[in-house]
């Protein structure tokens, strides 16, 4: 990969692309249709929790499983068409659960993995990149989780690919390794590399993606900015409260402002559009029909709004 500037503008030709993708397995269909394109230079996200079909796809995509039906091309190349290898050679993947052998050390793991290229990045400046220079002579065994994720991001870098897949890529980890992470992501994409991400963490996509697909139930429910989709709510706040009686929740959609009402467990959640304009009137009703509010939270609408505005379930539990 070789650097451009420091913003890497997406082009419009496809770094990936699936059309009609399926996959089934023998109890459920994982993949259920989906269009995808991922413009080369962008990071691309795939949102939606367990189970929606995030890895099936990207494992498609990597060549690592076989589509039921659709096509599938990558870096302008098709799996299984005499082109195998020339893809691996432009490609790095972090699976979602990298296990690496204990006993070796951080330069013997990332060694390994540089010889699997024809050529690619050397040790020491893939050891700089991810910032783990230091501890170069350290056995696996003795690397924290945060530094066992930016060792197996350097072996998805070590053949500096065009295209860099990551799953679930900070899973597990703290904030301060997660935002580590975020950052040597960043990078790469600023040096002209395009990525694709799965992810259940909103905030996750909101930092690092140009554009997010949402999957449930191994179909495509929404995509686009991840400005676009919280626009899509036509709200600018989330009200959240929960309250120590009954409600008429007619009353409530009819409020000023009030876009949509839902139920998340106890609480109840109002899509409004001003929340300067609607708190009062919701407060205002709530006294009318005797009603004491236990709790009462605002926050702007996020990506995690949006899922469950679409299905009816919060992300996490679903």
């Amino acid at each position: 990969m070789t650097p451009t500037s420091p913003t890497a503008p997406a082009t419009s030709s496809p770094a990936a692309r699936c059309t009609g993708l399926v996959k089934r397995y023998k109890d459920v269909v994982a993949v259920d249709g989906i269009d995808l394109a991922v413009k080369t230079g962008e990071c691309f996200g795939l949102l939606g929790p367990n189970g929606a079909g995030k890895t099936t796809t990207i494992e498609v995509l990597e060549g690592l499983i076989p589509a039921d039906a659709g096509s599938v091309e990558v870096l302008g190349r098709r799996w299984g068409a005499g082109d195998d290898r020339a893809i691996r050679e432009r490609l790095g993947i972090q699976l979602q659960e990298t296990r690496l052998p204990d006993k070796l050390t951080v330069r013997e793991v990332v060694r390994l993995f540089r010889s699997f290229h024809k050529s690619g990045r050397t040790v020491e400046d893939t050891l700089e990149t991810v910032e783990l220079s230091a501890k170069a002579s350290s056995r696996v065994e003795r690397l924290s989780s945060g530094q066992r994720q930016r060792l197996a991001l350097a072996c998805a870098l070590a053949g500096d690919p065009d295209l860099l897949v990551l799953d679930e890529p900070t899973t597990g980890l703290d904030p301060q390794a997660r935002l580590k992470l975020w950052e040597l992501v960043e990078a790469f994409r600023a040096g002209g590399g395009t990525v694709i991400v799965t992810t259940h963490y909103m905030e996750e996509a909101a930092r690092l993606c140009d554009r997010v697909a949402i999957l449930d139930r191994g179909r495509l429910i929404a995509e686009g900015t991840p400005a676009e989709l919280v626009a899509s709510l036509g709200a600018d706040q989330i009200v959240e409260l929960t309250l120590a009686g009954t409600v008429d929740e007619e009353r409530l959609r009819a409020l000023p402002g009030v876009r949509h009402l839902s139920r998340r467990k106890a609480s109840f959640v109002l899509t409004v559009r001003r929340v300067e304009e609607s708190l009062p009137a919701l407060l205002a009703e709530l006294e009318r029909q005797g009603t004491t509010v236990s709790t009462l939270a605002t926050h702007a609408a996020t990506l995690e709004d949006v899922f469950v505005e679409l299905t009816g379930r919060e992300l996490r539990d679903a």
